[in-house]
């Protein structure tokens, strides 16, 4: 990566790239590149494509629940009136 692409990109993410950090990041920056050039190298033709490295899914199945309704969140309100919520003033 050019030293102009850097600022462009670091302006475009609206950061302020000091010149140390630019050096250091066009370091790193031609590192990644340079991986993912020997990425494309690799036959990858034929492979299935995976999300993760187990096979099972170690998370709960995500299954829909019912919503109780304004009802039961209304319920969960340390202080209400009628069917609204009350908040502190803040000025």
């Amino acid at each position: 990566m050019e030293r102009d692409e850097l600022n462009i990109t670091a302006q475009l993410a609206r950061l302020e790239v000091s010149e140390a950090d630019a050096r250091r990041f066009e370091a790193a920056v031609a590192q990644m590149l340079e991986y993912f050039s020997k990425m494309r190298e690799l036959a990858v033709d034929g492979l299935a494509a995976t999300t993760q490295l187990v096979e099972e899914n170690r998370t709960r199945p995500d299954e829909p629940e019912g919503f109780g309704g304004a009802d039961e969140l209304l319920a969960n309100a340390p202080e209400r009136e009628e069917r609204f919520i009350v908040i502190p003033n803040v000025l």
